[in-house]
């Protein structure tokens, strides 16, 4: 929505003088209505933009809930490094330990 913001300014600006440049020439007419289309357009694209933030929030906030949950799985599970660490660290101390399995 951002990037469209100055996108009205723009026409104005492409179309400043154009009218008092062309004199009567039918095709002005055309380009007035053009423009108004364009205008309405742009207007849509920006409310369109608009509604789509708060869905592409959430939408964000669930991923992320998502990957979280994920990590936290894959967290609990130990691997064969770490699996074999804890048993030689419980080696080491004498201890009996479950060789870092969880």
């Amino acid at each position: 929505m951002t990037l469209l913001g100055p996108v009205r300014a723009d026409l104005d600006a492409a179309h400043r003088g154009v009218v008092a440049g062309g004199g009567a020439l039918s095709a002005l007419a055309e380009l007035g209505v053009v423009r108004a289309s364009w205008e309405r357009r742009i207007d849509q694209a920006r409310g369109e933009c608009g509604s789509l933030a708060g869905n592409l929030r959430e939408a964000v906030r669930v991923q992320s809930r998502s990957n979280e949950a994920v990590k936290s799985g894959f967290d609990a599970v130990g691997t064969p490094a770490a699996v074999s660490a804890g048993m030689a660290a419980a080696a080491a101390s004498g201890t009996p330990g479950d060789g870092g399995v969880r």
